[in-house]
C-alpha cells in the first residue's frame, strides 16, 4: 500500500493548479519556451556559434570567449578525448575549479555523446577515490593542484589518461585571487596539458540522443557514501528552460557565476544557462565581494546567484556605493545560513539602487536538477518572505509537486505538513548502478524526496528541512552516515554518530560522538587531523570521545539526545 497514492491524484493536482493560477504572474508562460527547441547541447552551441559568433559566450578575469571561439574550443576538447578513445556512452570526469576550461571539458563531452562527471576539487583520498571507481572514470581533466591526492589512489582506479591544466591558465590580465599551488606525484608522471586540446582537431558532429545518459552528478546519501544521479541532456535543456520560463528571463541574460559548477546550482547556472539562452556567463575562481561588484558594474551583468550571506557583505561593504548595479534586475538568494527577510531585502535595494529584487532562487536537489520553483512575482508587499516558512514559490512549467503522508503515500491537504514529491522532466534516470536505491526513490514516476515542506492555500510549495539526518555547513551538504563511514575507517575507531551542532557563521558543525575499540585510546585532536586526510574540510566534525551512547530499546543510538546535550554545553 505504501507504494501506491490512494487517492485520485489527477484530481489533487488539478486544485492544486487551479489554485496557482490566482497567484501566477500574468507574464509567465504555463509551457515551457525553448529558445532554441528542444535539441542536444552541442547543437545549441553550434547554432548559437552561427547566429552570435561575435558576442561573448564566456568571461574570465579579462579574458573574453565569443560563441565561435566556444564552439571551436569544444570540438577541439572533442577531438582531444576522441584522439583517446572516447566514445559515446564513456565517462569522463573533470577534477577543475570554476574556469573556461571546465566549461570547455564539459560541453565537449557531451558533444561527444560521453558522460560528464564533476568532481569536487575540496575531496581529498577517500572521496576521490570513491567516484572515480564507482564512476569507472578512464579520461580525466585535473586541475594541477590536486596531482598529489589523485596520485595517491590513480593505481586503485581505472583512469589510464589525465589531463591537467592550471587554475587560470585561460586568464585575462584581470588579477584572479590566490590559486591553490601546483602539487606533483610519481604516479602520475605522465600527462597531456592545456595545449593538447587546443592543438587537437576538431571533432566532426554528430548526431546525440537527448535521453541517453550524460552526467552522473554525485550527491551524499544517508546509507554512505555518495550516488551517482544519472541525468541526460534532456533532463539539462528542460530544467533550466523551465525556470527561465518561469522567472521571465528572455533574450541573451548576462549572467554572474561564482558558485562551484562541479555543483549541480553551479552547473545550471555557469555551463548550462548561457547555453540554453545564448548570453553570457562571467566566472568566477571564487567569491570576493570587491570582484563581484566590479564584475556587475562592468559587464552589466542581470542574473546571479549568491548566498544571503554575500548580500549582507556587500551591503555592509564600504565601497558599494562606487558600482552600479542597476543592471541587476534577478538578484538570487540562497538561504542557507541568514536568510532573505523584509530587511535585507529593504537594505539589498538602497545598497544597490537598483530595481532587481532580492528573492530566493529556487526549490530543487541533484536528483531533479535543482532547478524546480521559481518565485518571481510573488514579492508584492513582500508575500513570499512574510507568508508561511520555508516559501519556494511555484512550480516551473512541467513540473509537479504533492506532499504526502510518509507512511502511506497518500496525499495530504493543503497547509499540512509531509514529504515532498516531484514529478518532473528532469528527476534522474535513477541512481548510477543502485537499483534498489532507485526503486526507493522513484515510484509511479515519482520522486520521492525525503524533505518535509507543505503546499499552502496558493498551490506555493514550502520547503521545511531535509532529511533529518542532513546537515549544513555554509550550504553545503553533510551527510552524517558518510562521515562516520569515514570515521570508522580509522584502526581505532568502533562506532562514530554524527549530529549538527548550531552555529551563528556557519549555520551548522558537524560534531562526532566517537567510542574507541575497547583497550585502545583516541586523542580528539589527532583523530581530526586524521580525519581532514580523509575527506573534504567543510566536512571534518568536532570530535567528543565517548565510552557508551544512549541507546533505543531496538538497539540504536539516539541521535536526538546527542543533539540536544550539545545544546546544553
Amino acid at each position: 500500500m505504501a507504494w501506491r497514492l490512494l487517492v485520485n491524484v489527477d484530481d489533487y493536482l488539478a486544485e492544486a493548479e487551479r489554485r496557482r493560477a490566482s497567484v501566477r504572474p500574468a507574464d509567465v508562460p504555463t509551457e515551457v519556451r525553448y529558445p532554441l527547441g528542444e535539441i542536444p547541447i552541442g547543437d545549441q552551441v553550434r547554432e548559437w556559434a552561427k547566429r552570435r559568433g561575435d558576442a561573448v559566450a564566456v568571461a574570465f578575469y579579462g579574458r573574453e570567449i565569443t560563441w565561435a571561439e566556444l564552439d571551436e574550443l569544444t570540438d577541439r576538447a572533442a577531438g582531444w578525448l576522441e584522439s583517446h578513445g572516447v566514445r559515446a556512452g564513456d565517462r569522463v570526469g573533470v577534477l577543475l575549479p570554476n574556469s573556461p576550461q571546465f566549461m570547455i571539458a564539459f560541453l565537449g563531452i557531451l558533444k561527444l555523446g560521453a558522460v560528464h562527471v564533476p568532481i569536487n576539487t575540496m575531496f581529498r583520498e577517500h572521496e576521490l577515490r570513491h567516484e572515480l571507481t564507482d564512476a569507472d572514470v578512464q579520461v580525466l581533466f585535473a586541475v594541477d593542484s590536486m596531482l598529489e591526492v589523485l596520485g595517491n589512489v590513480i593505481e586503485e582506479t581505472s583512469v589510464r589518461t589525465v589531463l591537467v591544466t592550471s587554475a587560470y591558465e585561460m586568464a585575462g590580465d584581470e588579477a584572479p585571487p590566490p590559486a591553490p599551488p601546483a602539487t606533483t606525484s610519481a604516479k602520475v608522471p605522465e600527462y597531456d596539458t592545456w595545449a593538447d586540446v587546443l592543438a587537437a582537431d576538431r571533432a566532426a558532429s554528430r548526431e546525440v540522443d537527448l535521453d541517453a545518459l550524460a552526467a552522473l552528478n554525485y550527491t551524499g546519501g544517508t546509507t554512505g557514501l555518495p550516488k551517482g544521479c544519472e541525468h541526460t541532456q534532456r533532463h539539462m535543456v528542460y530544467a533550466v528552460a523551465a525556470w527561465m520560463t518561469a522567472s521571465n528571463i528572455t533574450a541573451h541574460p548576462v549572467l554572474l557565476c561564482h558558485v562551484p559548477v562541479f555543483w549541480i546550482a553551479g552547473e545550471d547556472m555557469g555551463l548550462l544557462s548561457p547555453v540554453i539562452t545564448g548570453g553570457t556567463v562571467v566566472i568566477l575562481a571564487r567569491w570576493d565581494a570587491e570582484t563581484v561588484m566590479r564584475t556587475i558594474d562592468k559587464y552589466k551583468v542581470e542574473v546571479w546567484i549568491a548566498t544571503v550571506d554575500n548580500y549582507i557583505e556587500i551591503i555592509e561593504h564600504p565601497r558599494v556605493g562606487d558600482y552600479d548595479f542597476r543592471s541587476l534586475h534577478t538578484p538570487l538568494a540562497m538561504s542557507f545560513v541568514a536568510r532573505v527577510d523584509p530587511e535585507v531585502r529593504t537594505r539589498w535595494r538602497a545598497a544597490s539602487r537598483s530595481d532587481g529584487i532580492l528573492r530566493e532562487a529556487a526549490f530543487g536537489m541533484t536528483e531533479t536538477h535543482t532547478m524546480d520553483t521559481s518565485t518571481y512575482g510573488l514579492q508584492d508587499e513582500d508575500w513570499d518572505i512574510l507568508n508561511e516558512p520555508g516559501q519556494c514559490g511555484l512550480p516551473v512549467p512541467g513540473t509537479e509537486f504533492m506532499v504526502v503522508d510518509p507512511a502511506t503515500g497518500q496525499p495530504l491537504p493543503f497547509g499540512e505538513r509531509g514529504e515532498i514529491i516531484e514529478r518532473s522532466p528532469s528527476i534522474l534516470t535513477g541512481y548510477w548502478r543502485k537499483p534498489e536505491a532507485t526503486a526507493e526513490a522513484i515510484r509511479d514516476g515519482w520522486l520521492y524526496t525525503g524533505d518535509t515542506g507543505f503546499i499552502d492555500e496558493a498551490g506555493c510549495l514550502h520547503y521545511l528541512v531535509r532529511n533529518k539526518d542532513m546537515i549544513k555547513v555554509n550550504g553545503m551538504s553533510v551527510f552524517p552516515a558518510e562521515v562516520e563511514a569515514f570515521l570508522c575507517r580509522h584502526d581505532d575507531v568502533e562506532t562514530a554518530a554524527v549530529v549538527p551542532r548550531p552555529d551563528a557563521d556557519k549555520g551548522q558543525i558537524p560534531v562526532a560522538f566517537v567510542k574507541p575499540i575497547q583497550g585502545r585510546s583516541i586523542d580528539a585532536d589527532e583523530l581530526r587531523a586524521w580525519a581532514k586526510t580523509q575527506m573534504a574540510t567543510y566536512k571534518v566534525p568536532e570530535v567528543r570521545i565517548v565510552t557508551e551512547y544512549p541507546m533505543t530499546t531496538t538497539g540504536k543510538i539516539k541521535k536526538a539526545e546527542l543533539a540536544i546535550a550539545l545544546q546544553q554545553r
